[in-house]
Formats: structure tokens, sequence, C-alpha cells
């Protein structure tokens, strides 16, 4: 009995123990995979209908910096590829009756007049 048992535990308490750290191990790996694998389990959220591309999204088209005077007759002042660079040039602008828009290829100018009945932006 002393030479299986010089530290106060005998081989089969190794073995039980060994044993049950494996069974703890394996349930702690079972939960951490639960865990883990729950958002895959959510439904997928709804994808937004598509809608048709617009000459704005395709990018078809210049960005205006504009007047429009006291009649509300647009008149153009600058024309940009992007919006950042109509943007940028207004930077420092002051003059309501100033402002950038994007203007579609074989759209008319006049569609930036402004009407004598419409409020002013």
């Amino acid at each position: 009995m002393a030479e299986n048992n010089p530290f106060g535990f005998d081989p089969e308490d190794i073995d039980r123990v060994v044993r049950e750290a494996g069974e703890e191990l394996r349930e702690l790996k079972g939960r951490i995979f639960a865990f883990l694998d729950q958002p895959a389990a959510a439904p997928p959220r709804p994808q937004p209908k598509p809608r048709p591309e617009t000459t704005g999204d395709a990018g078809d088209g210049v960005w205006v910096v504009y007047t429009a005077d006291a009649d509300g007759v647009a008149r153009i002042d600058q024309v940009y590829p992007s919006e950042l660079e109509a943007l940028r040039s207004l930077k420092g602008n002051t003059d309501p009756a100033r402002s950038a828009r994007f203007l579609p290829f074989g759209m008319s100018v006049s569609v930036l007049d402004r009407q004598a009945d419409s409020p002013t932006e």
C-alpha cells in the first residue's frame, strides 16, 4: 500500500480525475460551439426590393453650380464631374441664389429654373 500511495492518492484516483476532466471539457466544447452557432440560426433579414437604376445612380450626368436670378431663370456657372468637387466650390458660398445640383445628360437646363409660384429654397 505504501508503494501505491506515496503522495496520498492511488492510480485509480488519477484515472477518475482524468475521466471527469475529459467529460467537463466535452461539455465546455459543446457550450462554446452552441454559443458560436447561435447567430447562424437566426433567420436572414429580408432583402429590400431592388429599385430600377436611375440616371443619377448610374452617374450619367454632371454636377452643375448654377445661379438663379430674380426672375427664377437659372444660369450655369460651372460644371463638375463629381458631387464632391461641386460642393467644394460652394464651400464659402453666401449667396442663397447659388446652388449645386446633378443634371443628367440630355436634360434641359431649364429644369433648374425656379417657378414663380414655388417657395424659394
